[in-house]
């Protein structure tokens, strides 16, 4: 069984199931009808072709909505609103002739109503129109009663009023599934795009760890062989060799995280920038002060991760530039959001005023790319991030606004990167 079969099968059931109680119907009628057909001259006569009218109008209505998910009953289809008048003009004439007969009247109410509900208004006022007047004429020949003149029409205009209601019921449920249907469908466009923004993430997080690491694994290296050519020193060199062992093995680690995902929890803020801090004044034997102002607050990992790999960056670009120099990282906290400050005096060679423009101004550790990856990262929460010379300092400043500072969607993120990958 093909895919558009299997999906229309259910409701080709259902439409079986209600033939078989129209076609039971229709056998009651015509049981009803001659039984006792009317007892006026040709009365009897005009129901029986009458109904064999109807029965010709329901054997095509039957041919068409059976087929209905195919494209075979095309001509059906397109006959039904003739096939379904030709049903209320024949029940409407013969009901009008009288006595159980009027129980054709049924089928033209039944075909009057589908009529309404599939079909224009338009179709089903011209359609109710013509079985009012088969039925004024007949109820006047056969010299019927008020229940036949006024009854017939009443109910053949309710059944119009019903069909139009189940037409826009119809109406509404396509609607509301078509709706629905969309919004998996943007739903499932928001989870891939989630998904890619989850990998960009963690690339670009692989990049900045690496650079860092790397960054810093050569400066360590450069030192042990400036040591080693100009002073002959192998403890120290050997020495600062194990510093850069220890610093490989701590990018490793931190890359293993950016793998996984940033799965581990970080420290608060303050703790991350006094930890690197003291992990910078280690490795390079410089001073560098941390402090911070303002009361600490929660923030999201995003914010947390952003602010500290800027701090990261800008720690080994001084390391690079400005070997030996002082650092001074200050974390402030205001009720605007989250400013993080990394300023380090320049080096000889760089330490004109700000007012020299032939002076030389410091480079990130990769050429610049450093800088450009800290801009994008903070941009990213609706950050910004300053950097330059300023008197006889370089100084970068990262600030991010508070409401960035405390969105975080790496838990629904993550979620749907694992349902992806």
């Amino acid at each position: 069984m093909s895919e558009v079969a299997e999906k229309h099968a259910p409701k080709f059931i259902l439409r079986v199931a209600a033939w078989a109680a129209h076609l039971a119907g229709l056998v009651v009628v015509g049981v009803f009808t001659y039984v006792s057909p009317s007892s006026s001259p040709g009365g009897a006569r005009l129901q029986a072709v009458t109904y064999a009218l109807a029965c010709i109008g329901v054997a095509a209505w039957m041919l068409a909505d059976l087929h209905r998910p195919t494209t075979a009953s095309t001509r059906a289809r397109a006959a039904l609103p003739w096939s379904l008048g030709l049903i209320v003009v024949a029940g409407s004439l013969g009901g009008s002739a009288g006595s159980n007969g009027s129980s054709m009247i049924a089928l033209s109410a039944v075909a009057l109503l589908t009529s309404a509900s599939e079909f224009s208004l338009l179709t089903a006022v011209i359609t109710a129109a013509l079985g009012m007047l088969v039925a004024e004429v007949g109820g006047f020949l056969f010299s019927q009663g008020l229940g036949t003149l006024l009854g017939f029409p009443v109910l053949l205009f309710v059944e119009v009023l019903v069909g139009r209601y189940r037409a826009t019921y119809r109406i509404q449920a396509e609607q509301a599934r078509a709706l629905l249907e969309q919004h998996e469908r943007l739903r499932a466009e928001q989870r891939r795009a989630d998904v890619l923004d989850e990998r960009s993430r963690i690339a670009r997080e692989i990049h900045d760890v690496l650079a860092h690491s790397l960054g810093a694994l050569g400066i360590q290296i450069q030192a042990a062989r400036a040591v080693l050519t100009d002073y002959g020193d192998i403890d120290r060199a050997l020495e600062t060799l194990a510093t850069a062992q220890r610093m490989a093995s701590d990018g490793l680690t931190e890359t293993r995280r950016a793998v996984h995902a940033l799965r581990t929890d970080m420290r608060p803020l303050h703790e991350e920038l006094a930890a690197a801090a003291r992990e910078h004044a280690d490795r390079h034997r410089v001073a560098v002060h941390c402090e911070t102002i303002g009361e600490p607050r929660a923030l999201s990992a995003e914010a947390t991760v952003a602010l500290v790999r800027a701090t990261q960056e800008s720690l080994v670009n001084a390391a690079k530039h400005a070997p030996a120099r002082p650092i001074d990282i200050d974390l402030q906290y205001d009720e605007h959001g989250i400013r993080v400050t990394i300023a380090n005096d320049l080096a000889e060679s760089t330490g004109a005023d700000v007012a020299d423009e032939s002076a030389p101004v410091p480079q990130t550790i990769n050429g610049g790319y450093g800088l450009t990856g800290m801009r994008e990262r903070l941009r990213l929460l609706r950050g910004t991030l300053d950097a330059g010379v300023h008197g006889k300092r370089w100084i970068v400043s990262a600030d991010l606004p508070l409401e960035a500072s405390r969105t975080s969607t790496v838990g629904n993120t993550r979620n749907q990167y694992q349902q992806y990958s």
